[in-house]
């Protein structure tokens, strides 16, 4: 149901009403000019939303040749529900207490029924009755103030929530930046300087080799995770990205500088997105780390595919030919592989070849992740 509609049915039910007080008290009576008093009087509630004032000015002649006070009351309360106008409220009350308690025609007052016992207790109730919708649409226009009020409140404190919340984060930032410079980078930096002098030192071609890979991979990790303390510690309380990110158009460069003989095989649409071009590329990044960590002299080939809405990346390695070295491993790579695939509405799926090798295949659908 629209927001108005309500509004609209109370606007005709309350014209309803109106005419039906002005049938009962008026239209019955045969009088023409008091008949077209009440109608207009009755129809002019239709506007009160728009022309408050102007719908309780149309409807004081009701009051004034009429009994009936279904119109009138209603336009002074809906007059004192939106106006601030102290001033102007006084002067309506009073003008329809003035015009109510007068008989009509003005010339039928009998200047010795004023001192009667009972003007008293007419004039007493008039006043009261005029006053009566002006206090309640006031309460109304109060109360409604004060929601808009409580509302602003609750807004400005969960302003204030998030805030607070940030600034902790801007905190904890802070503080894994000094962690991460102080311990991890100074580990990196003396295996940068130990491969350097194994290179520099060693007789052994592979050997320099090795070393040669591991210092370039140590200078890499450090200007990443120097980017990264740079933006720990640059980004405050702003919602960032802690590392660019990646897409496609870096893999050929992961795969020449993962440290193994790759092979990368791509036949990929110009425009994927972003979510799936990452998940690709940590797909394959973790999957050449686990062939250099755990089949070493393996080589690898990275295919990637695009077929009938599913784009497949699969990365498959032979045998090792030489034994793998146990190597420190939380061994969440693959379920963190498995939990990005599955919120892209993917599947990972990994498991030894017939050769001896390992493959690991994504699957992921574009359409949906588009």
């Amino acid at each position: 149901m629209s927001p108005r509609r309500p509004e609209l049915l109370l606007d005709i039910a309350l014209v309803g009403f109106a005419l039906a007080d002005a049938w009962v008290n008026v239209i019955g009576v045969g009088d023409p000019s008091a008949t077209a008093c009440a109608l207009v009087g009755a129809l002019a509630l239709a506007l009160r939303r728009r022309l408050p004032l102007t719908t309780f000015v149309l409807t004081l002649p009701t009051a004034l040749v009429t009994d009936a006070v279904v119109a009138p009351m209603a336009a002074l309360y809906t007059l004192s529900s939106l106006s601030r106008h102290r001033l102007l409220l006084a002067g309506c009350a009073l003008a329809y207490a003035v015009i109510d308690f007068l008989p009509w025609p003005w010339s039928s007052l009998d200047a010795a029924e004023l001192g009667q016992t009972n003007t008293l207790f007419h004039l007493s109730y008039t006043l009261a009755t005029a006053a009566a919708p002006v206090f309640l649409g006031q309460l109304v226009q109060a109360r409604r103030e004060l929601s808009l009020r409580l509302a602003d409140i609750s807004e400005a404190r969960e302003q204030e929530r998030l805030l607070t919340a940030q600034s902790v984060l801007a905190k904890e930032r802070a503080q894994l930046a000094r962690e991460m410079h102080d311990v991890v980078s100074h580990q990196v930096s003396l295996i940068a300087v130990q491969a350097g002098a194994l290179q520099v030192g060693s007789q052994d071609a592979e050997t320099r080799e090795a070393a040669a890979t591991i210092r370039r991979l140590s200078v890499q990790t450090l200007d990443e995770l120097r980017h990264m303390v740079s933006v720990l510690r640059a980004s405050g309380s702003r919602p960032t990205e802690l590392t660019p990110q990646p897409s496609l158009a870096d893999l050929q460069r992961l795969v020449d500088a993962s440290g193994i003989e790759a092979k990368l095989e791509t036949d990929l649409p110009e425009e994927l997105p972003p979510t799936v071009q990452r998940a690709v590329y940590r797909t394959v990044q973790e999957a050449l780390t686990n062939v250099r960590k755990h089949a070493p002299g393996a080589t690898a080939t990275v295919r990637i595919r695009h077929k009938d809405g599913a784009l497949r990346t699969t990365v498959t390695n032979t045998a090792p030919t030489r034994r793998a070295y146990a190597l420190p491993s939380a061994h969440h790579g693959l379920v963190g592989l498995a939990q990005r695939a599955e919120l892209l509405g993917g599947t990972v799926t990994s498991g030894p070849t017939a050769q001896g090798g390992y493959e690991l295949c994504l699957e992921l659908p574009v359409e949906r992740n588009g």
